[in-house]
């Protein structure tokens, strides 16, 4: 029987993943302490490595579908084939100096930069002419200035660990998130592409319905004009006449925010009954 391998990202964005996974029928069944969990479905193998080994996995091909966080990707410089942004756990990576520095004078001296990210660092500080050392770091990397280090090349959700230990931006490296990669030997196989293509097309419609709900709500029939006119549609609103004809049915998906707008002004406009309920997935 052929298999698609993947590879599952250990860390923060493990659980994110997961629950992407389920969703979309395929069920990772793992201890704590294991790295080959049990997976529902018998035409996938699944392993669990470190976020940033990942891209140079698929790159060799030991895997062939995987999820890794773009800053990984450019930091490994892997040849790999990006699928889909997935858009969880968006990070920035940024170089970062105590506030009391002087951006100045970091110009002016060989100084130390710490950092997990040696190539993604290397290649900021180069293209703006600092003299440095770098320093590799294995996490806390905001807690070595200023005893050892003067910058730090990081990444930060918030800005907010940075803050606390007196740490200022002063530049942005790159933005970055988790991504669906692939090797892209794995797309040339027929059989393997079919099978991520579909898994491509439910996490897409997955994400899409996390953005939507649908509006339901009954309308009389002297102001279905005004209100379908108020309505944002995916196509068109669904109408259907109510029982006994006393006026109209009414459904529409619309974004999460729009709802918010709507539903107010709906309610003014005379629509009654108004019910608002989450899409498992939106497939257009």
């Amino acid at each position: 029987m052929q298999q698609l391998r993947m590879v599952l990202p250990k860390g923060r964005i493990y659980a994110r993943v997961v629950q992407l996974l389920d969703e979309a029928g395929i069920r990772i069944d793992v201890d704590d302490r294991a790295y080959r969990p049990i997976v529902n479905d018998p035409e996938m193998s699944v392993k669990i490595m470190k976020p940033q080994n990942i891209p140079q996995l698929l790159e060799m091909g030991s895997h062939d579908i995987g999820f890794t966080g773009q800053d990984w990707i450019a930091e490994t410089g892997s040849k790999v084939e990006v699928l889909m942004d997935l858009g969880f756990d968006p990070v920035r990576i940024v170089a970062a100096a105590p506030a009391e520095t002087d951006p100045n004078d970091l110009k002016k001296r060989r100084i130390v930069v710490a950092s997990e990210y040696q190539e993604l660092a290397r290649q900021f500080l180069e293209k703006q002419g600092y003299d440095f050392m770098l320093l590799r770091t294995y996490g806390a990397t905001e807690v070595f200035p200023p005893d050892d280090a003067d910058m730090i090349v990081d990444n930060t959700a918030t800005g907010r660990t940075l803050a606390e230990q007196r740490l200022n931006i002063l530049e942005e490296v790159m933005r970055s998130s988790t991504c669906l990669v692939a090797n892209p030997t794995a797309l040339q196989d027929p059989w393997k592409a079919a099978k991520i293509a579909r898994i491509q097309m439910l996490f897409r419609a997955i994400l899409d319905a996390r953005g939507k709900v649908m509006l339901e709500m009954n309308v009389g029939a002297d102001l279905l004009d005004r209100v379908i006119a108020a309505l944002p549609a995916m196509r068109s609103p669904t109408v259907a006449p109510l029982f006994g004809e006393k006026g109209y049915a009414v459904k529409v998906a619309v974004s999460r925010d729009q709802a918010v707008q709507l539903i107010p002004r709906l309610k003014e406009m005379g629509a009654g009954d108004i019910l608002e309920y989450d899409f498992k997935k939106v497939v257009i």
